[in-house]
């Protein structure tokens, strides 16, 4: 040990009196040891050792004459007049026999209390003398024999040359006997009340002190309290270098190491740092009374009071300054470095102590290197993970200890974070700059904030960030109280509780300013690291806790753990053959990784900054598109919304993103906050089970309009499905069922509804060929079926729809809800005023629907009670069919028969919209009304005009039977029910309003409009009304169920007197007509007076619309009261005729052969 900055041969005479009691000093044994010369007590100031068996005349101290003095009693400081006055006035009176009590008395007195300038040489002289002499190395061989022999470093140490004091120095903290430890630690309070006291220091920063105008270097020229200001001033000096700060000086590096070396040896005892010592005196007082001085004990204590009100602003200023000396070197901790001695040798992360500033020296290093062992599960004692967690809370305290942020983002404080240096306020707003909620920052001040995090390790324990204790303190105590104090996973209960009522704004603030950092780095969350770094090792090619590659981007190991935990199955599949090789291959992520994977996943999705990859990748776009989006989730929500506008790189992970939703939705935390009470009610099963189905989303969709549903879920699952709608890959289970099918049957074709539309449309045409084998498997067709139901539930769900449709929705819908398909009904409502273009569209979904009732949402929703009591049986395409024959039960729920009237009043309107009536009228059509179809369009309907044709063909009696039974069936509900024959509603709308009020106002479907039409016929003034009425009393003619009225009038005689004949074809008809004609048979009285008013009305259509043509004339006949009358007429006549051409021969004049011939 050559060097001479250890402290050298260190006020060994003041040492001994370490031991001695401050009066009876004669008694302590320790004297008893010391073989030194008895006049060693008698040393005065001015005298070397070699001269003390000689008299001692008179020397020169700083201008004051000391006597020479011989005395058994020896030589006191008290007895020097210099000194007597200031001792007087300052030191108790029985300290004034102990040469060591008085000097520690005088040298620690306030600053302000003054000692004579003669009386503070003489102090210095002496102190001098006492660490300059070789000699007393004797000493300090005789009081710590044990304690050399014990440390082998200073039992190495070549005598006679001052080392071995300043290695016991050094090793104070091993030295177990106690006289050798009071003896060294009286000698180390000695010499710090000095730095020109210290061997060496003062040559080595001699420069650094004039350069830094630090104060004298000249005895005399200060007095003993400001020495310690020097050595405050150099490292002040030392940190503004560190810091970069404009103007600093280079202090060489002899002097550094010395700063620090005094630093370091300064540890044990705040008396040692006599700048802060002198600072912080009364603040020691008042936070610090009650704790012993020794082992960094007061340091620390001032520590944690060092943000407190009533601390002295330059004490504070003093306490930071050694807390950026322990940054640079954690051996400047006494305590850290005590306590976590063998566990630094144990994981190799100690310093090289020739370098004592090295990388490794620094606490950074210290911490990053423990915390790597506590992450990889490796044992650190408590007690240095106790010194750990005190020096990381003082990280995150205090921004200015460390340099790189001081350095790095000087910008940003002056600019953002001004006068918020207390109580980690300054790091915090600096992590929200980092966030870009304040501004752009610079890319080292994020780095360098990164790094802090990481050092100070805050997602080990949320207690370390003082700012967020104290702002998330109510929170825990509500929503996390079950959790251990400091256990990693409050930090993952307050993000649970994230925009719930339990949290505060301030609280919120905190979190998420620091989940940003945590974020961009995977190991800052300590479960995830647990849980995942095999994986992640195996997978993600990730190095050790505390070391990082510069290469790769924020978040990517975390990007690259989620993608393994959703989709490793998937694509170990392409690679292997299934499920159990892809695991064993290890293709897959293990299931206690997952887990944590997907509760990280489900807590950032709340936020997109915390998903590093998007916030980089979309950075442009959510400037440019969701720029005033800031409330919570609305984010990820606008980009998803302007999908294809996105670019590229940015479409490609919010797509990723989306497609994880549709398989894991739990990962929209905020839609399940909002969904909560219908999940309990009505989903808890999938909820509890849900692993990578949708199955949950599925049951959200399907129970969208129930009571429990708040408008914040109803929205948040519309907006799923319309998200969904942009690419089938959006919706998980459709994806897994139909991938195979999409990509055999619709290639290319990306866009949901296309997809739908394209194998629907596959398996209607396989359907209507009677194909052997379906294209599209059954999974798929499931699926499908599924995914057609929840499209037709809101028009936005099919965009080809939508956008044909916005003015008219904006025009005659403007106040109606999206949902329960309500939009789509309005549309069908107000059909005829609808543009052409939606109309179309409108007409083309009406076609769909009848064909497959189940796609009719409205209908399947009001009518589902009736569906499940009378239509259990039927397959859904018949569903509408069943409901129809059950129309008029009395166990009929009203809203669903007015449902079903509604559609068949559309169905009436064109045969293309029922399915039934087109199969069965296949030739008929053609035949019939092949003019009415030439003046079609594809896209709109006919109003009713080719069932008007075929009700008149019916009453021609000229239908094929299948076309004929569905044409009665019409006839008899349209009979009933006036609002199901669309060219009476459109020709006679006018006329029932002036004569029929009444009857339309009751809307009873007994036939009571038709039956006033009826009567009025002679009032009609509109023409087409008028030939509409006088076509339905001939229709009635073919049956008498077409005139409802009528045929309850003579139910009764009809059981009586045509109980033997089939109805149809005007049979029954024609026998009540006979019957009445029949004087016989008596027919009930409102049946006769029904039956007379029938034949009069006939007896005018007649004269009113005369037959059109033979067949019109044949069945005008056939259908008369007088047919009888009239065939036999017609017969007689015909016989006539035939008679008279056998009797009297022909009327022409017979030709001749000859006349043929010629």
């Amino acid at each position: 040990m050559a060097d001479c900055i250890r402290v050298p041969l260190l006020l060994l005479f003041l040492c001994i009196f370490s031991s001695l009691h401050p009066i009876q000093c004669q008694n302590n044994p320790l004297v008893a040891k010391i073989p030194a010369n008895p006049d060693l007590n008698l040393l005065p100031p001015g005298a070397p050792v070699e001269r003390l068996p000689a008299p001692v005349e008179r020397l020169p101290v700083g201008g004051a004459s000391l006597p020479r003095r011989r005395s058994s009693t020896g030589w006191k400081l008290s007895e020097e007049g210099v000194c007597r006055e200031d001792l007087t006035r300052l030191c108790p009176k029985h300290s004034w026999n102990n040469n060591l009590a008085v000097l520690e008395c005088l040298q620690d007195k306030k600053e302000e209390t003054e000692i004579a300038a003669e009386c503070n040489h003489l102090l210095w002289n002496y102190k001098l003398n006492l660490t300059t002499d070789p000699k007393f190395e004797s000493v300090a061989v005789e009081v710590c024999k044990t304690t050399i022999t014990e440390i082998k470093e200073c039992a190495a140490e070549q005598l006679g040359k001052g080392f071995l004091v300043s290695c016991l120095v050094d090793h104070r903290g091993n030295i177990s006997d106690y006289q050798c430890n009071q003896y060294i630690t009286k000698m180390t309070t000695i010499v710090f009340s000095d730095y020109r006291l210290i061997c060496g220091f003062m040559d080595k920063c001699r420069e650094d002190i004039n350069a830094l105008h630090c104060g004298s270097i000249s005895t005399g020229e200060k007095d003993v309290h400001s020495q310690g200001e020097v050595i405050a001033c150099l490292e002040k000096g030392l940190v503004r270098e560190a810091e970069e700060q404009p103007g600093a000086h280079p202090i060489k590096e002899d002097c550094k190491k010395s700063i620090m070396r005094v630093a370091e040896l300064s540890s044990d005892d705040f008396h040692l740092d006599r700048y802060l010592y002198f600072s912080c005196r009364e603040d020691r007082e008042r936070f610090c009374e009650n704790t012993l001085a020794g082992e960094g004990r007061v340091y620390k204590c001032l520590f944690n009071h060092k943000f407190e009100e009533a601390m002295s602003e330059r004490c504070r200023e003093a306490l930071t300054t050694r807390q950026k000396l322990i940054a640079q070197d954690y051996k400047v901790s006494y305590s850290l470095a005590k306590a976590c001695k063998s566990d630094l040798r144990k994981y190799r992360c100690s310093a090289d102590s020739n370098v004592p500033r090295a990388r490794e020296a620094r606490l950074s290093y210290l911490l990053l290197c423990l915390e790597s062992a506590v992450h990889r599960g490796r044992v650190v004692s408590g007690e240095c993970q106790g010194e750990m967690m005190d020096y990381r809370r003082m990280l995150m305290e205090d921004f200015s200890l460390s340099p790189e942020i001081v350095l790095h983002c000087r910008t940003e404080i002056e600019g953002h974070c001004s006068g918020l240096h207390r109580k980690g306020r300054t790091l915090h707003c600096l992590m929200r700059v980092g966030r870009g909620d304040m501004g752009a920052i610079d890319p080292n001040c994020q780095r360098a904030l990164q790094t802090l995090i990481q050092e100070a390790d805050p997602g080990a324990d949320y207690r370390i960030d003082r700012a967020l204790n104290e702002a998330c303190e109510s929170v825990i105590q509500t929503a996390c109280k079950h959790i251990r104090s400091g256990d990693p996973m409050i930090l993952s209960c307050l993000m649970e509780h994230l925009y719930t009522e339990k949290m505060v704004e301030d609280c919120e603030h905190r979190l998420l300013e620091l989940q940003y950092f945590i974020a961009r780095d995977w190991k800052l969350d300590p479960i995830l690291y647990r849980k995942c770094q095999g994986d992640a090792a195996r997978l993600c090619h990730t190095h050790g806790w505390n070391e990082t590659s510069e290469m790769m981007p924020p978040g990517a190991i975390f990007s690259c753990l989620y993608r393994h935990a959703y989709r490793s199955v998937e694509q170990g599949r392409r690679l292997v053959r299934g499920k159990a090789e892809a695991e064993s291959k290890g293709f897959t992520l293990s299931r206690d990784c997952k887990v944590e994977v997907q509760r990280i996943l489900h807590q950032r999705a709340l936020d997109v900054k915390l998903d590093p990859e998007l916030q980089r990748r979309c950075m442009t776009d959510l400037g440019k598109w969701c720029s005033e989006k800031t409330e919570p989730g609305q984010e990820l929500e606008c980009l998803q919304d302007h999908l294809e506008d996105l670019v590229l790189d940015c479409r490609d992970v919010v797509g990723n993103l989306t497609e994880l939703e549709s398989e894991d939705i739990q990962i929209e935390a905020l839609l399940m906050q909002a969904c909560e009470p219908v999940i309990q009610t009505y989903c808890h099963e999938v909820a509890d089970n849900q692993i990578n189905t949708g199955d949950l989303m599925e049951c959200l969709v399907q129970n969208k309009h129930q009571k429990e549903m708040n408008e914040k879920c109803s929205v948040g699952v519309t907006h799923f499905q319309l998200i969904q709608i942009k690419d089938f890959r959006f919706s998980y289970k459709f994806k897994t069922a139909c991938k195979e099918d999409v990509l055999k049957l619709c290639p290319n074709i990306k866009k949901k509804v296309d997809v739908v539309i394209c194998l629907s449309t596959t398996v209607r045409n396989d359907t209507l060929q009677d194909a052997k084998e379906q294209r599209v498997s059954i999974k798929c067709r499931k699926q499908l079926r599924v995914e057609e139901v929840e499209m037709s539930e809101d028009i936005r769900l099919e965009p080809e729809l939508y956008d044909s449709c916005k003015q008219d929705i904006t025009r005659l819908c403007q106040n109606v809800a999206f949902g329960n398909a309500q939009v789509i009904e309005c549309l069908k409502e107000n059909k005829r005023q609808l543009t052409q273009r939606c109309h179309q569209r409108i007409f083309k979904l009406q076609e769909v629907e009848m064909v497959d009732p189940e796609l009719d949402y409205q209908l399947m929703r009001v009518c589902k009670h009736m569906i499940r009591r009378f239509c259990t049986d039927s397959e859904g395409k018949n569903t509408l069919q069943c409901l129809k024959q059950n129309k008029n039960s009395e166990l009929m729920d009203p809203k669903c028969k007015q449902m079903i009237t509604k559609r068949q009043i559309t169905q009436n309107t064109d045969y293309r919209l029922n399915p039934v009536l087109r199969k069965a009228c296949k030739a008929d059509i053609p035949k019939f009304c092949q003019p009415i179809l030439n003046k079609a369009t594809a896209d709109s309907e006919l109003e009713g005009q080719v069932i008007s044709c075929l009700k008149l063909k019916y009453a021609d009696q000229r239908l094929s039977p299948d076309c004929e039974a569905q044409i009665q069936v019409i006839l008899q509900e349209s009979a009933l029910d006036y609002r199901l024959d669309p060219q009476l509603q459109i020709h006679c709308t006018a006329e029932i309003s002036r004569l029929c009020p009444e009857e339309a106002a009751a809307q009873e479907q007994t036939g009571q409009v038709e039956e006033c039409l009826k009567v009025n016929l002679l009032k009609i003034k509109q023409d087409g009304c008028k030939k509409e009425v006088l076509n339905m009393l001939k229709e009635s003619k073919a049956d008498i169920f077409v005139d409802p009225v009528l045929h309850t009038a003579c139910a009764l005689d009809i059981k009586h007197q045509c109980a033997a004949i089939p109805p149809g074809r005007g049979r029954q008809m024609s026998c009540l007509m006979e019957a009445l004609q029949d004087k016989r048979v008596r027919l009930q009285p409102e049946c006769k007076k029904r039956l007379q008013d029938r034949i009069d009305m006939w007896s005018y259509a007649a004269k009113v619309a005369p037959a059109e043509g033979f067949s019109d004339l044949a069945m005008q006949v056939m259908t008369s009261p007088s047919k009888n009358y009239i065939l036999t007429v017609i017969g007689a006549g015909v016989a006539l005729l035939f008679m008279m051409g056998l009797l009297c021969g022909r009327f022409t004049k017979r030709v001749t052969q000859e006349l043929k011939d010629r």
